[in-house]
């Protein structure tokens, strides 16, 4: 009897990092969904194949075609994350196809980098909604499975650390990444004090930059390094015990030395470069002396079960 594949759903896995995660999931023997807005049909045909990664050619059709093409399992499922409806069938086609979900990989973003000032409320209401709300109505989703067998899955979201200097320059856009950190922190949190020890939180987030469709100018390539240091942290922190990686905000490379890996040259986008670390060495230490003090916890849902 085959032993059943574990199942990953991959959001925002049409290009970049996410398609490298999608592909990496796969060749691990993981069934993999990849979720994205942008498909393509069937029929179109690229030349040569797979089309560049980082393109607009890049799609969920064409990464589900190409992990087929390895000889792995993949199935495209078109998302907008920012319609709580359309989380939620795919959530649904997720399970459907493959009758279970072992890993969320919560890779969409919007970004738009500028001050307050030149930030308009279009672009900031986008980026809420792709970022902290869709990553909220996704996990919110997964969680309805989860709880129906046994709090056994992982989720994984590409989030920073928490610390000032993110703010800076990109005030609107650090509002709707941190928050998809504090949703790391609260729910790695949740899952400690209500003993859920088969599940784990964890955000991931990349020292150095990575090559990208945002990264084309071929002054910073030196500065550059693959996405396949990125899949292979992912693939790292899932292999770790869950209360080793529950509620914490890990960078690529140094989640990497945790588990002895020393030689980060392969990585590099230019062969025999040094890309230049763009992360502090260091966080801020978020815990406070109180911090087992929870006092009188409120739960509002029950509050608002009781009356009525």
């Amino acid at each position: 009897m085959t032993e059943k594949k574990r199942v990953a759903l991959v959001v925002g896995a049409s290009r970049g990092i996410g398609r490298q995660v999608a592909v990496d999931l796969a060749k691990d023997g993981y069934a993999v969904v990849v979720a994205a807005k942008s498909t393509s049909s069937q029929t179109d045909h690229f030349h040569p194949f797979p089309p560049d990664p980082n393109s607009s050619h890049s799609t969920i059709t064409t990464v589900a075609r190409e992990i087929h093409e390895a000889g792995d399992e993949a199935t495209a499922v078109q998302v907008d994350v920012r319609d709580p409806d359309s989380i939620e069938r795919m959530v649904q086609k997720t399970i459907e196809t493959y009758g279970g979900l072992d890993v969320l990989v919560y890779n969409s973003g919007a970004i738009w980098w500028a001050s307050v000032e030149s930030t308009p409320m279009k672009r900031f209401h986008l980026m809420q909604k792709v970022n902290v709300e869709g990553l909220y109505a996704t996990v919110q989703n997964c969680l309805k499975w989860w709880r129906r067998n046994e709090w056994k899955g992982r989720i994984v979201v590409v989030s920073p650390p928490i610390y000032s200097r993110f703010f800076r320059g990109k005030t609107a856009y650090a509002i709707g990444k941190v928050g998809m950190s504090v949703l790391t922190k609260g729910l790695g949190m949740d899952f400690e004090r209500d003993n859920r020890t088969g599940m784990a939180i964890t955000s991931i987030w990349p020292a150095v930059a990575i090559q990208s469709a945002a990264t084309a100018d071929p002054a910073i390539q030196k500065d550059l390094r693959k996405a396949t240091i990125f899949s292979d942290a992912i693939l790292a922190i899932l292999k770790a015990p869950a209360e080793q990686v529950n509620g914490c905000l890990e960078l690529d490379e140094d989640f990497l030395r945790k588990v002895s890996v020393r030689d980060f040259s392969h990585y590099s986008l230019v062969p025999g470069t040094t890309p230049r670390r763009i992360m502090p060495a260091r966080f801020p230490d978020l815990t406070v002396a109180e911090q087992a003090d929870e006092g009188r916890r409120i739960d509002s849902m029950k509050i608002r079960e009781a009356k009525m």
